[in-house]
């Protein structure tokens, strides 16, 4: 049987509705315009890290109970005035915000610069790249000289290379200061102060951060207390520890070693020569005068007595 044209129109009409409100019942509503995929949103209880295949690199399951719950991959509410394809990067509490919407957004834990390395401002996602080569900075290299054999062609990308799955670079004020968004092999540094100011994730979590991004989306990286920056703030460079000089073994004088000194116990002998030699001084005998008995008779004595004595030389002989 057919139907008239105006039947046939008004079930056409009526078909492109029920398949519209089929579709929009598929997208979660608060995926708007600035994601660049309708990838779906993590639910309560999912498990974001199990083990799968990426471009023929095997990425392992992680354990998830190893992973705080604060740090795992989850829709939360978020209060901001960003608009929707935005990141905000919290150092103080080591989370990452995707906003998707009015006060929505998905957060992911990471780990970010230690002391001395941390930065914050504004910058924008200039480049992507999946499973990318390292090559270490120059500052790097210095810091660590066993990096020196990735100076010229850098570390091809595999599931040890320090860049993880994907990385994202950031410039800011069109100068790239060589800040990534990147995954990491390590990822129980996530939650920590870790890097040398780059951004690390999860290898799960930045293939799905990645996947979100088509480019020029804005990054707003927070201070170290978590509030808005004012500026652009970049670390001075720390300059490596300079190595102690190595003193050649020619350039260190030998010393003599001397014999210890001889130790002499008992009474000492005397040789005969040193005996021969000995002078010893005669004896002196003195002699005392004789002393005469006091004469004390008058008759006796030449002069008058003195004190009842006659003088030893006054008496008569």
């Amino acid at each position: 049987m057919r139907l008239s044209g105006a039947f046939s129109r008004k079930a056409t009409a009526l078909a492109a509705v029920l398949a519209f409100a089929t579709l929009s019942g598929c997208v979660d509503p608060t995926m708007t315009a600035g994601s660049a995929s309708n990838a779906a949103l993590p639910k309560p209880g999912d498990n974001v890290y199990v083990a799968s295949m990426d471009a023929g690199i095997q990425i392992p399951a992680l354990p998830v109970d190893e992973i705080p719950e604060t740090h795992r991959r989850q829709v939360v509410d978020y209060e901001t005035d960003q608009p929707p394809g935005t990141i905000i990067i919290n150092p103080k509490t080591k989370l990452l915000y995707y906003v998707i919407g009015k006060n929505r957004a998905i957060r992911y834990g990471i780990a970010v610069g230690r002391s001395g390395f941390e930065w914050s401002g504004e910058a924008v996602v200039a480049e992507k790249k999946e499973w990318p080569t390292w090559i270490p900075p120059k500052e790097m290299i210095a810091r660590k000289p066993e990096l020196a054999k990735f100076d010229e062609v850098g570390q091809p990308g595999g599931p040890t290379n320090p860049l993880g799955a994907r990385a994202i670079y950031l410039t800011s004020g069109g100068r790239d200061y060589g800040y990534r968004i990147h995954g990491t092999p390590e990822w129980k540094s996530i939650g920590k102060n870790a890097s040398s100011g780059c951004i690390r994730m999860i290898n799960q979590d930045v293939i799905d951060l990645y996947g979100r991004l088509t480019g020029g989306e804005k990054v707003i990286v927070l201070t170290a207390s978590g509030e808005m920056p004012t500026g652009l703030y970049i670390p001075p460079t720390i300059a490596p520890k300079k190595a102690e000089p190595e003193v050649p073994a020619s350039a260190i004088p030998t010393l003599a070693v001397l014999p210890p000194p001889a130790i002499v116990t008992g009474t000492p002998t005397v040789t005969p020569a040193a005996a021969s030699t000995t002078t010893t001084a005669p004896a002196t005998t003195t002699t005392a005068p004789a002393v005469a008995p006091a004469v004390t008779d008058e008759g006796k004595c030449k002069v008058a007595l003195v004190n009842g004595v006659c003088p030893p030389d006054q008496v008569m002989n």
